[in-house]
């Protein structure tokens, strides 16, 4: 979730990642697995393992800097996503992407593409380490719980304890670190008036404001894309990277990694993006202190929204979403691929 809540789990064990947000966007990094597990004995010889800190710098710093170069689409998103709390719903047909970012040129500057980006490059090393962490911790629970310890055959059962285990992970590494997913959301939807000024203001405002629980606003909503972001990104990233290598053995491992990277993401997307869009306005309910929208919880917010807005409602900024799949995943192989080199 960066809009999208990112399930994933580091160190070469295992790359599923949704595009909620979070976090990295939109499966940016789902080709890791198949990069550093399929072709690990050809490419050991030029690139040796590297350790557990090496890795999640690798992956910190090459989902921040992914996030950074599509910061002006992900902006967008959550610009799209908000427009219907405060807005005439009849106005918003008349808005497109090329006309917002004109506005924002025009209104804000060039440089307010990037508000709050800073916010998502101090959000990505914590929630990378939580993730990775809690991960093995869960992992190591769950084969004590089904008696794996000794037990590499059963193929299943192991799948199982990855997918679990990285759910939990993912939902400890997103709770850990949501307020500051919370405050990105914040610096980022605001327009021409800054209510916030930096990170240590708006830390400060919502707990004056709103009380501590005022941090973990749309919390719930976040938690429940979990599942099916890691689900679907999975189960799509894995069928179409298994259907690709056995219709076309030859083609790269790389090539087919970004391309079912790119589609797991897309699909994550299309699915979860509802609850993403939820998500981004419990988090700006009672913002700079405006009255409350929505006032009847979580499933009482999507009805509201489908009510006043209509299905589409729920799909508004997709677009700048999925334009940002392809670059992210690509911007993340190149930059992670470069790190561990030099790391």
């Amino acid at each position: 979730m960066e809009a999208r809540v990112g399930v994933v789990v580091e160190g070469g064990q295992r790359a599923l990642t949704s595009a909620h947000g979070a976090v990295v966007d939109a499966g940016a990094r789902k080709f890791l697995q198949p990069q550093q597990q399929q072709g690990h004995s050809s490419k050991q010889g030029l690139h040796p393992p590297i350790g557990t800190i090496q890795q999640l710098l690798a992956g910190g710093i090459s989902g921040a800097f992914a996030k950074t170069c599509t910061a002006p689409l992900a902006r967008l998103t959550i610009l799209f996503q908000v427009q219907g709390m405060h807005s005439d719903v009849s106005s918003l047909s008349k808005t497109s992407i090329w006309r917002e970012a004109s506005r924002i040129i025009n209104e804000e500057g060039f440089r307010a593409f990037w508000k709050g980006n800073l916010v998502t490059i101090a959000h990505r090393l914590p929630y990378s380490a939580v993730n990775f962490y809690a991960y093995e911790r869960y992992k190591i629970l769950l084969q004590s719980i089904l008696g794996l310890e000794n037990e590499v055959k059963n193929a299943s059962a192991g799948l199982g304890v990855h997918f679990v285990g990285g759910g939990l992970a993912g939902m400890t590494a997103a709770s850990a670190t949501y307020p500051l997913d919370l405050v990105r959301t914040r610096l980022a939807a605001q327009r021409n008036s800054m209510y916030y000024r930096g990170i240590w203001h708006t830390f400060h405002t919502i707990c004056r404001e709103e009380g501590f629980l005022g941090l973990y606003k749309g919390l719930g909503a976040t938690l429940l894309g979990v599942g099916p972001n890691l689900a679907i990104s999975f189960s799509v990233y894995e069928s179409v990277r298994s259907y690709w290598q056995l219709q076309r053995p030859n083609d790269s491992t790389i090539m087919v990694s970004l391309a079912s990277g790119s589609l797991s993401g897309i699909a994550s997307s299309t699915v979860t993006f509802p609850v993403d869009l939820v998500r981004r306005r419990m988090q700006l309910e009672g913002a700079a202190g405006r009255a409350r929208v929505y006032k009847t919880g979580l499933f009482g917010t999507f009805r509201h929204i489908i009510k006043s807005e209509g299905l589409g409602g729920m799909y508004r900024g997709i677009l700048p979403e999925y334009y940002k799949v392809v670059p992210g995943v690509g911007i993340v192989f190149m930059t992670y691929e470069t790190l561990k080199m030099l790391l």
